[in-house]
């Protein structure tokens, strides 16, 4: 397909187009028990988690009636640092057309129950630590 992502499979394409305004999406780094869940998974081979994210949101509003549709897993330690990955993320969110986005923090564990309620998970190769994100639909 032209103007498609080449990121964005025919079966990441049909789980968002899914989706309906307000659920949620993990995009996940290489290490999370994503198939513990019991939700639907999907890998992004080979993509880190800010291209994912970028792919994702050229065909993806995030939800604009909510304080913070892209949400982060925290770290272990409590430490609200951001790595190198996480600046990336942020910066893709921004050059998709959302300029004032900041990230809501999720406790590790906390993460870990919200992201079983979910509607997917998009598994990515990125390597960088506590890479885990959810966003937030919006309206089409």
């Amino acid at each position: 397909m032209k103007s498609i992502n080449p990121i964005l499979s025919g079966e990441i394409l049909l789980i968002l187009d899914r989706m309906g305004h307000g659920d949620e999406l993990v995009v996940a780094d290489r290490n999370f028990p994503a198939h513990s869940l019991g939700i639907p998974v999907v890998a992004a081979r080979g993509a880190g988690a800010a291209d994912v994210i970028a792919a994702v949101l050229s065909v993806f509003p995030l939800d604009d009636h909510i304080a913070t549709p892209l949400e982060r897993m925290g770290a272990a330690d409590g430490s609200d640092t951001l790595n190198s990955a996480h600046e990336a993320v942020l910066h893709s969110a921004r050059d998709a057309g959302y300029p004032e986005t900041q990230y809501g923090v999720i406790p590790r564990y906390d993460f870990y129950t919200r992201a079983a309620t979910a509607f997917a998970v998009i598994t990515t190769t990125e390597v960088a630590p506590y890479c885990d994100f959810i966003i937030t639909k919006g309206v089409v």
